[in-house]
């Protein structure tokens, strides 16, 4: 994988200065060597063609270098709209397409100053169109605040240079675009922001681009992903949110994360008689050495088939799954492979034996949940609710972990730190605010306060029925008593006739609301994106205004981790 462009950059300069040093020590030493020779003799015509056509070819071979030093894109993508000859990402764009008669869903706007912005937003285009959502790509350079008020959907991945400095072709927007707030009041954003933590103003360009559509009056479809070089779980995450805003659950993932062996050792239901979906307490622990992590962290899982599934599959296309097959460096039965592979449609491998349908297999995406538990828990503990797609299939994840996989079963898990959701150091107040599944994080957060000691804690979590969907009620109710949780509310949605949800607890409370926040406290909300994540913060900016909403999460104070 390529490094963000700061780093990039450095490291050109230096191995282009170096280089050009070596080629000046060769010349001069064969310049010594060849002094007495040094006398014009006339080649002959013959040897002027021969120079004629060596100076011709130099610039189309170095031509050639460059072109094979670009990733190209695995297929042509149905739209684009870039200037010609826009390098890198022009090699996106298929002139064969009338880009007019496509219905655009996102834009996908790109600010490179080396190069790794453009391959990332080539990657994000290819997943697009391997979703099926059609798309358009801009330069940052060309793109108008007209176009920008009438896009819809944008997806920004922008680089910063030098020391927080928008990218060269960022320059005239961010100056004279950026230079005061626009009405973008209808546009919603996603941004990939790249930097390089060595930088003091990291992912500069990035922020600056976020607080100028955030005070542009545009909404974000998901938060900000900061990538610090060569961050490939930062990456895996915005590939997730690509799937969210795709409506898919299986876009294949850009680099496969390195899982570690694991056991499920316990699986319990936790909200019987629900009229949701079941939701499981899990707990899986490491099958070689140990693992650490902080609360606030995700597990990525690499999720597999159901064996009847693949059963299935097998049989109705003659195939032996008993039969070794290689993957990489790995030799298995091939049944054992497809459990972890995307299956093939039946044209996809008509007439194939076995091992030609191994060689075209495709790992199946990860699927990453919140972390429920410390590691002085002695196991990584997740809430994990069923989730059923069309025809009321389970969920690729979901569907492993709750059903098909057996307790005892080994699980590809891998830890991922997720620095912005960790807790205050510090003994400062902090309220913790979630609906459903977004307990896992804050139950987690909370057993690293109550190890600290620190009792200033207030939750506030909303679920549909109290008798059925208080997720470890015992355990909270216990918190509560002891005091470690100072204030506790609940919205349970459906135990009377007006539906009552979480952000109109916190409206309720706004007095003392702002009474936390200003002795101090941070906010903290993990849950759904659609309902929660908006309510929420339309409250927190009604009850303490927008300037000190952007202060406190400026500060670090207000953050979130929504799905």
């Amino acid at each position: 994988m390529r490094k963000p462009d700061a780093t990039m950059a450095r490291r050109a300069t230096l191995g282009n200065a170096i280089l050009l040093g070596g080629f000046a020590l060769l010349s001069a030493a064969l310049l010594l060597l060849h002094a007495d020779a040094l006398q014009w003799r006339d080649p002959g015509a013959a040897g002027w063609l021969d120079a004629a056509l060596v100076l011709a070819a130099w610039p189309g071979l170095l031509g050639r270098l460059r072109y094979r030093h670009l990733p190209a894109p695995r297929k042509p993508l149905p739209v684009a709209d870039v200037a010609a000859g826009r390098d890198p990402v022009a090699v996106v764009a298929d002139a064969r397409v009338d880009t007019a008669q496509v219905e655009v869903a996102v834009r996908v706007v790109y600010a490179s100053q080396t190069g790794f912005a453009g391959q990332l937003t080539r990657q994000t285009m290819q997943s697009l169109q391997a979703a099926g959502v059609p798309a358009r790509l801009h330069g940052l350079d060309t793109l108008t605040l007209d176009e920008l008020r009438h896009a819809g959907r944008v997806l920004f991945v922008a680089s910063t240079t030098g020391d927080g400095e928008p990218p060269d072709m960022a320059l005239a927007f961010s100056r004279l675009v950026m230079k005061r707030p626009a009405q973008l009041d209808g546009l919603r954003y996603g941004l990939l922001a790249l930097g390089d933590s060595d930088y003091e103003d990291y992912c500069g360009f990035g922020r600056q681009l976020q607080r100028w559509l955030q005070a542009s009056g545009a909404r974000a479809l998901f938060d900000p992903v900061e990538v610090d070089s060569e961050d490939e779980a930062s990456l895996r995450h915005w590939q997730h949110h690509l799937a969210m805003l795709s409506g898919v659950s299986d876009l294949p993932d850009w680099q496969a994360p390195k899982y570690q062996r694991w056991r499920l050792v316990e699986r319990r239901l936790l909200n019987p008689g629900s009229a949701g979906e079941p939701c499981f307490h899990l707990e899986l622990q490491p099958l070689q050495g140990s693992a650490s992590w902080q609360a606030g962290d995700l597990v990525e899982i690499g999720p597999c088939h159901a064996p009847d599934k693949v059963a299935t599959w097998l049989s109705s296309r003659g195939l032996d799954g008993r039969v070794p097959v290689a993957f990489g460096k790995e030799r298995l039965p091939l049944a054992a492979l497809l459990a972890r592979c995307r299956l093939p449609e039946a044209g996809e491998v008509e007439g194939l034996d076995e091992d030609a349908v191994a060689a075209m297999l495709q790992r199946l995406p990860h699927r990453e949940y919140s972390i429920a538990s410390l590691p002085e828990d002695g196991a990584i503990h997740l809430l994990v609710r069923q989730m059923r797609g069309r025809g009321g299939y389970l969920g690729l994840g979901s569907g492993w972990l709750t059903a098909h996989a057996p307790v005892g079963t080994e699980i590809a898990l891998r830890v991922r730190s997720n620095v912005n959701f960790h807790a205050p150091r510090d003994a400062r107040p902090l309220i913790l605010i979630g609906n459903g599944t977004g307990l896992a994080a804050l139950r987690a957060l909370l057993k690293a306060r109550i190890a600290a000691s620190h009792r200033r804690n207030w939750l506030l979590f909303g679920e549909r029925h109290a008798a059925h969907d208080f997720l470890y009620r015992d355990e909270i109710e216990r918190w509560v008593a002891d005091g470690r949780i100072e204030r506790a509310d609940f919205a349970w949605s459906r135990d009377q006739a007006e539906r009552i949800h979480v952000q109109q607890r916190l409206r309720e409370a706004a007095g003392e609301l702002q009474r936390w926040v200003d002795a101090g406290a941070a906010v903290y909300v993990c849950g759904s994106l659609d309902g929660l994540a908006p309510g929420v913060d339309a409250v927190l900016r009604d009850v303490l205004g927008d300037a000190r909403v952007e202060q406190l999460r400026g500060q670090g104070r207000y953050r979130r981790d929504v799905y």
